[in-house]
């Protein structure tokens, strides 16, 4: 079990109520909109631009905003930015490798705030291919616990194309190939089974085992870099074992 993928999910929930939920909006937004202009304002014949307003609901940001960001995206009304993504390479501490993927109108000030924030915490920027090899595009489904069972969600989505299941402790990590990634989220809700997200994702085909203090240096890079309004999505290859991560919410 990947305490990456646990950590990120115990992050998103306290994302919902702390003081970021502003910045969290605002990246869900821009999603949306990215998400409209590339597969146009349908979510029916979109299944990008329909996975990301599931996710923004999911997230409780209003209605009324997304409804402006899917015209802003598909040009039916003004306002909408030129957004470009950009992916970084880099290194945390203990060689952890980061993946900091940019949604941006800016490039070079996106580039800048990326290069201060790794430098001042102890990363380093890396050139590009030397950090990305290490991870391989995968769909990624969440689906909470509640009553379910592991045998559930599988029996659901076995044919659908689903590679593993992970338990995250109060959710199931659905992973498949990204093609497959709509079959296997449809197979769920033919099930009647909830999801909290369904989107393409970097998983690590390697992982960095991190003690407490390696840890704690870790997040501290990466809630930086979570901090800058055009970082979108970082990836990183460390794993925090159930007893590490204890110490830590401590």
């Amino acid at each position: 079990m990947s305490g990456h993928s646990k950590w990120a999910t115990t992050k998103h929930k306290k994302a919902v109520i702390d003081a970021k939920r502003g910045k969290m909006f605002a990246k869900l937004i821009k999603n949306i909109e990215v998400a409209a202009r590339t597969g146009g304002g349908d979510p029916a014949g979109n299944p990008t631009l329909y996975d990301a307003i599931q996710k923004a609901k999911k997230s409780s940001v209003p209605n009324d905003n997304i409804d402006r960001a899917v015209k802003r995206g598909s040009g039916l009304e003004a306002g909408g930015a030129d957004w470009q993504t950009i992916m970084y390479e880099g290194y945390g501490p203990n060689g952890v490798a980061i993946l900091i993927e940019c949604l941006t109108d800016n490039r070079n000030r996106a580039a800048t705030e990326v290069r201060t924030r790794l430098t001042r915490n102890n990363g380093t920027f890396a050139d590009a291919g030397s950090v990305s090899y290490l991870f391989n595009r995968k769909g990624v489904v969440i689906v909470p616990k509640g009553e379910l069972s592991e045998d559930d969600v599988m029996l659901a989505v076995l044919d659908a194309g689903a590679e593993e299941i992970n338990d995250l402790g109060d959710s199931f990590e659905v992973v498949s190939e990204p093609t497959d990634l709509v079959a296997v989220r449809t197979a769920l809700q033919n099930a009647g089974i909830d999801y909290d997200s369904a989107e393409s994702s970097l998983i690590p085909t390697m992982t960095v085992p991190l003690d407490e203090e390696p840890a704690r240096k870790v997040f501290k890079l990466i809630d930086a870099l979570e901090d800058c309004d055009d970082v979108q999505n970082i990836y990183a290859n460390f794993d925090v074992s159930d007893e590490v991560m204890a110490l830590i919410d401590a």
